[in-house]
């Protein structure tokens, strides 16, 4: 995600915090979840960085278009992202290289896929949220950029740090 969208999705969770004290979104980057978070022992990390290669070399570029907020009530706000065939595409090729990988023992996640940038979840009071919310129904929130590569982020105990980017292939 380009440096300019992650700095406004900040300056949104940076409103929820100070306003409604929310602070959970911001323990990582923007960012759209593929494969929920799952426990990985350091000595499989190499193969992951190149497992998760393996994966971006198979997916083109493609274009990420936002369609402003949206909520999964009463726990969560978000950016919206509008579905697309290719960001299908990419969970799916993802979802199936690793449901065959079973040293990562990761729990995929069998729900229908639903891309979104979370700006408030799971510390936001209900009473909060009512407040909030028809704040947020209406305002617009238009972005679109290339997504070029997909990231792994790492928990280190208080955030969410980028790991490491693999880079989609480029034709």
């Amino acid at each position: 995600m380009p440096e300019y969208i992650n700095e406004k999705v900040l300056q949104l969770k940076l409103t929820m915090r100070e306003q409604y004290g929310c602070t959970v979104a911001l323990k990582s980057p923007a960012h759209i979840t593929l494969i929920p978070p799952f426990w990985l022992h350091e000595s499989f990390e190499q193969n992951l960085l190149q497992d998760v290669n393996i994966v971006a070399r198979t997916i083109t570029p493609f274009t990420i278009s936002t369609n402003n907020f949206s909520a999964f009530q009463p726990r969560t706000i978000f950016i919206a992202v509008q579905p697309n065939i290719y960001l299908n595409n990419l969970k799916q090729k993802t979802d199936d290289f690793f449901a065959a990988k079973e040293n990562y023992k990761i729990k995929l996640d069998r729900r229908p896929f639903h891309p979104h940038i979370t700006i408030a979840t799971r510390d936001i009071h209900k009473k909060a949220f009512y407040e909030v919310w028809p704040l947020f129904e209406h305002k617009i929130f238009k972005e679109e950029w290339v997504a070029d590569s997909i990231s792994i982020l790492r928990h280190n105990t208080k955030n969410w740090d980028i790991l490491y980017t693999a880079p989609f292939t480029f034709i």
